[in-house]
Order: structure tokens, then C-alpha cells, then sequence
């Protein structure tokens, strides 16, 4: 991998960086801590005003206690120096106490609105986005700030105002030498913004890369994805791979570093010899007779001195970075101001549970994943009374997915309507709508947990009896306590332990704990065996009675006693009725049937 292609898009970047990263909304993370942060800036004053009294003290003891061998001024000053040094320890050690406690609870905070903000966002974004990417941003992006939230933001106000104490202290003890000492500063200061500049550029890919590297990882060692290497032979060739996106991760993370340092060097020369030139123009002014620079004057000013450079350096290097943390909270807010496609109105409807009834319309619905393509469902109206069975039939690429994705509200319609008992789905509550309808998806999903967690992640308050009813009718409780473990064994990561018909009857089972009104099966029973599936087809005609059923599927077998079935082709409904009666039409319908026999 060559250096080129982690060259950054400077414009891209940096019109980036300022639609979404302002100081003000980087302060206000820190808002709901402005008390404790208070407090935070009253210790560092007191312990400021202490740093900068020390050099008094000591300019007295050389030039009064010392020459004039009065012990009794020299043990007063002396003590006073090592108060001092007590009362700065305390006053540091609750700095830290504080702000550690404050710059977790705003990471905390982060990671949770970013977490909060995401489960918000539509489909559409998860379709486009790699797992590891979001993980990325939410444990490796939010954790790039834990050093700016934790010390680097109490370090640079601590340091600030010792700077600004000094200097002024500098200034009162012998301000020629002081305006001399101050030459250096500005110098300083540009060199330290410049490099900033360029590892805050170096960051932003930097981040992107690992990134990469991360989704690489989660890809390549799931379980799918070590069965496909494997089987295909190309464990080497991801090793290539996983070795050229390491390589450069490792690249830029030298660049980062480095960038900058020979400038940085020039700073470092200028601090170190700042104070032999002090000395240099206090022994010109002492010779020109300038009575008020004494050897204690000049003592207390390299004191100072000393005093001013390692903040003064500290200063210049939380500057950069908290350069290169915009690069960070860029990545962090973009994720943060992506619109909320699926908003919950101001004031939704919510339903009693044991009232609804669960009718279920489509009216004249169109929708489409982007505006350049052809709809995916085109104007399409369906009623489905409560209490029926409907099936969804169609070639692959119908649209019979996608009208399952709008009836749960994966996806809002572009125009139309789809409602519930005759309730817009957009003007309920998205708790109203999750008590309305239980899901199931032809490629379930089923956490690394134990079978009954799995179950009661449906209804976190299922009684284990609960658990073995849904288990029964989804036909599955029989394989169950066969297992050694029963309801307590682990599934392994996304259920790769079970069969891909046992994995649709689980859940079966933990949507069916939920007692829904409305039941959607989307090509849930596609991995049954016929055996399997007929046993299921009759729990589920047992189950109807108690809900509205919606049937996606392809295989016709679990479709031919539905009240009614929709065919569809090309995002349009073309035929509707009873399996006979579709069947005697001799259309859409009948030749599907024809073909999958």
C-alpha cells in the first residue's frame, strides 16, 4: 500500500470538520458539569497562586535570610515553601479525583447518545454501512477522547493559569527581564498551531483506517465468514489483505507522530535556552548599574522561568492535541447529525393492548430505496381483516420483503398509507406498534446467550412455563429438552449451533412470547423440512385464531390455506383471491405454482 492512497482530502476534510465540529458544541458536552468543572477551575487558581508565591519566598531567603544569617526569617521562609509544596499536592490530587470522574461520565454520556442516536436511524443506513465501522466510531473514535475529556482539558486550564500567573509574577519582579523572556512566545505558539494543523489531517484518516482494519476483522473471523475462507481457499489471500490495511494503520500511526517534530525541535531549542540568555542580559543590566536586578532577582526570575517553560510547553502540546481531537469529534458528530428518517410525532397514538383488534390496510402505497430508481412498491392496496390469514406470494424481486419492511416500519412510505386499526402507522407510538406486530425474518437473528435469554429477550418477564408454551407452538420445545443444558444452552455467536430450521422455530417461539396481534412471517419457515413445516403450518392455523397472520414466502405449500393471497411482480399487485381460485385464473399465480413444483 502506498503512501498515496492514505493522502488526505484536505477540502473534503476540512468542510467536514466545520459543518459538524464548532467549540460550542464541544463545550456543551461538558454543560451538565459546569458545577463540579467550577470547582475544578477554583483548584487550579489556588494552586496557580501557590506555584507563583514560591519564587518570592525564595528570592527573600538569598537576598535577606542568607546574607544576614537571620535563622529565624530562614526556618519562617523555608516552612513557608514546604506548606506550599503540601498545599499544591492536596489541591492536585483532588483535580484529578474530580475531573476523572467528570470526563468518564461525559464519555459515558457519548457513547450513549451516539448508541441511542444510531438504534433511531432507518434500514437504509445499516445497508450502507459496515459493522465495524460503527463499532469503530463508538468504542475507538469515543475513546480517542477519554485523554482529552479526563486531563487534557483540567491539564490545559491548570497550565493556562499558571502561565498567566507567572507571567504576571515575572512581570512584577523585573519586567525588562520579563519582556525578554516573553520574545519566544509567539514564535512558539504559531509552530505549535502549524503542527497541529497537519496531525489533525493525519487523525481523521488515521481513524478511518482502523476503521477499515476493524470491519476486515469482524468480517473475515465471524463464523460465516471463516466457513466461506476456508471453503474457498482464500485464507491467505485475507491474510494479504488484513496484512496491507495493518501496514498502513501502522504507517499512518508514524506519520501522526512524527509530523511536525524537526518544528517542534526549534520550540525546544528556544525554551532551553531561554534561560542562559536571561542570564546574559541580567549581567548586561547589572552592569549598566540598573540597581534593581540582583543575583536573588535573577535566581527568582530562572525560578519563573522554569516555572512558565514545562506548562508553557504543556499548553503547546494540548493545543495539538485537541487539533487532532476535532479530527475525532468530526467523525463522532457526522454519525450524530444524520436526520432521524423514522421520527415518533410529537404526540402519538398509543393503543391498549388488549384492544386492538389488529386490521391491517395498505393504501395506494408507493416507496422506493432511492429517487433515481424504479419504485419497489407502486402503488399497492391491501385490507387484511383482523383475525385473517393473507399471504404475500411473488418472484424474487417482487417487492414482498419490502412491503414487510413498511409494515413494520423499518422504511416510511414515500406516499399512501399504512395502518392498524385504521391508525396511520406514523402517527403511533413506537411502542404501540412493537405491542401490534411480532416479526420474523427468514435469516433470524439470535444473540450468544442461552436459549431462555434469547426467548426473553421477547418479554423480559416470561415465566419459564411461558417460555416452554411459545417453545411448543413454535415446535421446537420437543429438540430442546434434549439438549443437555435445556433452556440454559448457549447458542454460540448468531445461533450457529442450532440448524437453520431450528434457528426460524426459536424464533418463532420468542415473537410468539410477545402475544402479538399481528403476526408477520417472512419466509420464516424456509429451512423446515416438510415434515417440520406442516407441524408448524398447524400450530400456526391454531395460532391464527388468536391473531392476524401476514405470510411472506415463495414456497406455496405454507400459503394454500390463507383467507386470501396477494401475487405480486415488479412492486404491483397482479392477481389476488383463494388458492383455488388463483390457481383457475391460469396467471402469475398458477405458473409460479407450476415452476416450484
Amino acid at each position: 500500500m502506498t503512501m498515496n492512497e492514505f493522502e488526505v482530502d484536505d477540502l473534503s476534510y476540512d468542510h467536514l470538520a466545520a459543518k459538524h465540529v464548532s467549540l460550542r458544541r464541544v463545550l456543551g458536552l461538558f454543560k451538565a458539569y459546569a458545577g463540579r468543572l467550577a470547582l475544578v477551575l477554583v483548584l487550579i487558581l489556588l494552586s496557580s497562586v501557590a506555584g507563583i508565591a514560591a519564587p518570592f519566598l525564595l528570592r527573600s531567603i538569598i537576598d535577606n535570610a542568607l546574607p544576614t544569617g537571620n535563622l529565624n526569617l530562614l526556618m519562617l521562609l523555608a516552612g513557608g515553601l514546604i506548606v506550599l509544596a503540601c498545599f499544591g499536592t492536596v489541591l492536585g490530587v483532588l483535580q484529578v479525583l474530580i475531573t476523572s470522574k467528570v470526563g468518564q461520565s461525559i464519555m459515558h454520556d457519548l457513547r450513549v447518545k451516539v448508541y441511542v442516536h444510531l438504534q433511531r436511524l432507518s434500514l437504509s443506513f445499516f445497508a450502507t454501512t459496515g459493522t465495524g465501522e460503527v463499532q469503530s466510531r463508538i468504542a475507538s473514535d469515543i475513546g480517542g477522547l477519554q485523554a482529552l475529556v479526563t486531563h487534557t482539558a483540567s491539564q490545559l486550564a491548570r497550565n493556562i493559569s499558571v502561565v498567566l500567573m507567572t507571567m504576571i509574577a515575572m512581570l512584577a519582579l523585573e519586567w525588562r527581564l520579563a519582556l525578554f523572556s516573553f520574545i519566544v512566545l509567539p514564535i512558539a505558539i504559531w509552530i505549535s498551531h502549524r503542527v497541529g494543523e497537519l496531525r489533525e489531517k493525519l487523525t481523521y484518516e488515521q481513524q478511518s483506517r482502523i476503521a477499515d482494519m476493524a470491519s476486515t476483522v469482524q468480517e473475515s473471523m465471524s463464523i460465516s465468514g471463516i466457513i466461506l475462507t476456508r471453503t474457498m481457499g482464500r485464507t491467505d489471500h485475507l491474510k494479504r489483505r488484513f496484512i496491507r490495511t495493518s501496514e498502513g494503520v501502522a504507517e499512518l500511526e508514524v506519520r501522526t507522530h512524527t509530523v511536525g517534530q524537526w518544528q517542534w525541535g526549534i520550540i525546544d531549542v528556544l525554551l532551553q535556552a531561554l534561560p542562559a540568555l536571561t542570564l546574559l542580559c541580567g549581567g548586561f543590566l547589572m552592569s549598566e548599574g540598573v540597581t534593581a536586578v540582583t543575583i536573588g532577582t535573577l535566581v527568582a526570575m530562572i525560578a519563573l522561568q522554569e516555572q512558565l517553560l514545562w506548562p508553557l510547553e504543556e499548553v503547546l502540546e494540548s493545543a495539538v492535541h485537541i487539533k487532532t481531537t476535532r479530527a475525532l469529534f468530526a467523525r463522532i458528530f457526522e454519525y450524530l447529525d444524520r436526520t432521524v428518517e423514522l421520527q415518533e410525532i410529537s404526540d402519538p397514538v398509543v393503543l391498549d393492548h388488549t384492544k386492538i383488534r389488529g386490521d391491517v390496510r395498505l393504501g395506494k402505497v408507493f416507496f422506493s430505496y432511492d429517487n433515481t430508481l424504479a419504485p419497489a412498491i407502486n402503488g399497492i392496496s391491501i385490507d387484511i381483516p383482523a383475525g385473517s390469514h393473507t399471504a404475500i406470494v411473488g418472484a424474487t424481486g417482487s417487492g414482498k420483503t419490502t412491503l414487510g419492511y413498511l409494515l413494520a416500519r423499518l422504511y416510511d412510505v414515500d406516499s399512501g398509507s399504512v395502518s392498524y386499526d385504521n391508525i396511520d402507522v406514523r402517527e403511533l407510538s413506537f411502542q404501540s406498534l412493537t405491542e401490534i406486530l411480532g416479526v420474523v425474518t427468514q435469516e433470524p437473528y439470535l444473540f450468544n446467550a442461552t436459549i431462555a435469554d434469547n426467548l426473553r429477550f421477547a418479554s423480559l418477564t416470561a415465566t419459564d412455563e411461558e417460555l416452554i408454551a411459545a417453545a411448543k407452538v413454535a415446535q421446537i420445545h420437543e429438540m430442546i429438552i434434549t439438549l443437555p443444558d435445556g433452556y440454559q444452552t448457549m447458542v454460540g455467536e448468531r445461533g450457529y449451533r442450532f440448524s437453520g430450521g431450528e434457528k426460524q422455530r426459536l424464533a418463532l417461539a420468542r415473537t410468539i412470547l410477545r402475544k402479538p396481534r399481528v403476526l408477520l412471517l417472512d419466509e420464516a419457515t424456509s429451512a423446515l423440512d416438510p415434515a417440520t413445516e406442516r407441524a408448524m403450518s398447524h400450530a400456526l392455523t391454531t395460532l391464527a385464531k388468536q391473531c392476524t397472520t401476514i405470510t411472506i414466502a415463495h414456497r406455496l405449500s405454507t400459503v394454500r390455506h390463507a383467507d386470501q393471497i396477494v401475487v405480486m411482480d415488479k412492486g404491483h399487485v397482479v392477481e389476488r383471491g383463494t388458492h383455488e381460485e388463483l390457481l383457475a385464473l391460469k396467471g402469475v399465480y398458477a405458473n409460479l405454482a407450476r415452476s416450484i413444483q
